[in-house]
């Protein structure tokens, strides 16, 4: 019996020693910067903001022998990065290598924003920071499907064309004749019109001037009919963050509760004082105001 009991207290240890482990292991990363987890604590997904404001969602899968085995690591990107690990290692470090990952994607998400500002994207809402190609339409009803390098971003991307064979066939011979001109010190626009020997349509100015109205807490524009809401009922966002590499709207209703989820969230008087769940900026909402105070 006693070998049996004893058996029994080393199993049930295991599993205290390392919710333990990866308790103080959040904490030095910042419970501010957790989303969410798994009640085993074996999934955990934390917000990092890189140097240009763009808010990541990182997620991590341990496993029961944590910290012998390496953690999984998965997010939004083009390419995952080797996870560098020791028994010795501790998710700051996770989250480091995740940051320097970031840095090296800077030029190619910069690329991307830069094609989808000055030209004709089609498909913009199936887009995400992991997506690699571009879909563009250059005119008469003929389109292009550019693949971009992420590794080298301002290199010859891949190009296939799409439209019937009379438009299409043209481009097509511009492109081959012409794409050993391309310069890496010339912007993706700028080389696409030099190649194709055209100015390229750009986006309608209500595209270009399309601004974010869904909520990105509930992600609906408008808040549902309910009389509980009061004067709020069916309204739609009315509090943007004030950083503009991020300026995320939300209704103020949703942002005051989830405000309240959060640990760290201060109130002083009717004013709660937190951070922006995207790119983790201070915000602070009046609650019975419908206007923001950042």
């Amino acid at each position: 019996m006693d070998f049996i009991e004893q058996k029994r207290h080393k199993e049930l240890a295991n599993p205290s020693s390392f919710y333990r482990l990866v308790y103080s292991e959040i904490e030095e990363v910042g419970w501010e910067r957790l989303v969410r987890f798994g009640g085993d604590l074996e999934f955990l997904s934390f917000r990092i903001t890189d140097k240009k404001g763009r808010v990541h969602i990182m997620e991590i899968q341990l496993d029961k022998t944590y910290p012998q085995k390496p953690p999984s690591v998965s997010a939004e990107v083009p390419y995952i990065f080797n996870v560098k690990w020791s028994v010795k290692s501790r998710l700051k470090d996770l989250v480091q290598q995740f940051r320097e990952h970031l840095e090296e994607l800077q030029e190619f998400w910069s690329t991307l924003e830069d094609i989808d500002h000055s030209l004709c994207v089609t498909n913009k809402k199936k887009l995400s920071r992991a997506t690699t190609c571009r879909q563009i339409d250059i005119g008469n009803d003929c389109s292009i499907m550019l693949s971009i390098n992420a590794r080298d971003p301002r290199s010859l991307p891949e190009c296939r064309f799409m439209g019937s064979g009379p438009v299409v066939n043209p481009v097509r011979k511009l492109w081959l004749r012409n794409n050993k001109r391309w310069m890496k010190d010339k912007t993706l626009p700028e080389n696409l019109a030099f190649i194709l020997e055209t100015e390229l349509p750009r986006p309608s100015h209500v595209l270009e001037n399309d601004q974010q109205v869904e909520c990105g807490i509930c992600y609906a524009q408008y808040l549902p009919i309910d009389e509980e809401l009061g004067s709020r009922s069916g309204a739609g966002t009315d509090h943007t963050c004030d950083n503009t590499s991020c300026g995320r709207a939300f209704h103020t209703v949703c942002l005051v509760d989830w405000l309240r989820s959060i640990t760290t969230t201060r109130q002083s008087f009717d004013v709660l004082f937190g951070n922006c769940p995207y790119c983790s900026e201070p915000v602070a909402v009046k609650l019975n105001d419908k206007k923001k105070h950042v």
